[in-house]
């Protein structure tokens, strides 16, 4: 059962996500909060699969909201690890079922500055409230999965206008990346799928989707997306020939 965490400080908006996810097959509403301080919490408590995030909401707003969530996540997962659980590939702790939630972000404004920086603190999608429910429906199953919910070519728009590569101070864990990873983390950024990572390479799309999970391990980001914008912070996309 996929569990849902569903986040909107709009009481009627709120109950009709609920409402319909409570009626979808496959998937339970872990809970709802109405802003980010109790989205924060209640992920702690209800750890869900999925979290539908609300961006402008008084008080701590969602992109807020969703970086201190990944960032307890990583840290709990950091933390695991270093007692000898592990982490699995698709972003749980190996012996304990608990995953790292992703985040699809739900809201009435069409910016490509909010979907930067939603993408930036580790969002794995982004989607407008009037969305019809069969796409909410799959969005949320595609985000479950591991995948981003934008296309390469968006995707590749929104970052050439706001990323801004990265100076000094570059991200701590680019140093623990192999040469191999550098290279696979900058196909990554330039929107190249696995397959076409491991047809560039000449690699099995196996070895590639290894080299990614090190590299989001070691970087500590939640999503391929948010892997994206660091490739092109820190000046490792490769673009394609």
């Amino acid at each position: 059962m996929l569990r849902v965490l569903v986040v909107d400080d709009q009481f009627l908006i709120r109950s009709g996500l609920t409402a319909l996810l409570g009626a979808a097959p496959g998937i339970e509403v872990a809970g709802e909060a109405a802003d980010g301080e109790e989205a924060v919490r209640l992920a702690a408590e209800t750890r869900p699969d999925v979290i539908l995030m609300d961006i402008r909401m008084p008080g701590t707003d969602g992109i807020t909201a969703t970086e201190r969530i990944l960032a307890e996540a990583e840290a709990e997962a950091q933390a695991r690890a270093g007692a000898g659980a592990g982490a699995g590939a698709d972003g749980g702790d190996e012996g304990t079922g608990r995953v790292r939630p992703k985040v699809l972000v739900l809201t009435t404004f069409d910016s490509d500055e909010y979907v930067f920086r939603a993408l930036r603190v580790g969002a794995s999608g982004f989607l407008l409230k009037d969305t019809p429910p069969d796409r909410l429906l799959a969005a949320i199953a595609t985000v479950h999965a591991g995948e981003m919910l934008f296309s390469p070519r968006a995707l590749q728009g929104i970052i050439a206008a706001y990323a801004v590569p990265v100076a000094r101070d570059p991200h701590p864990g680019l140093a623990a990346l192999t040469p191999r990873e550098r290279e696979v983390l900058g196909l990554v950024g330039a929107g190249l799928s696995n397959s076409d990572i491991a047809e560039r390479l000449v690699l099995s799309a196996a070895t590639v989707k290894t080299h990614v999970h090190r590299c989001m391990s070691k970087l500590g980001v939640s999503s391929r997306a948010q892997a994206v914008v660091l490739a092109h912070e820190s000046g490792l996309v490769t673009r394609p020939s």
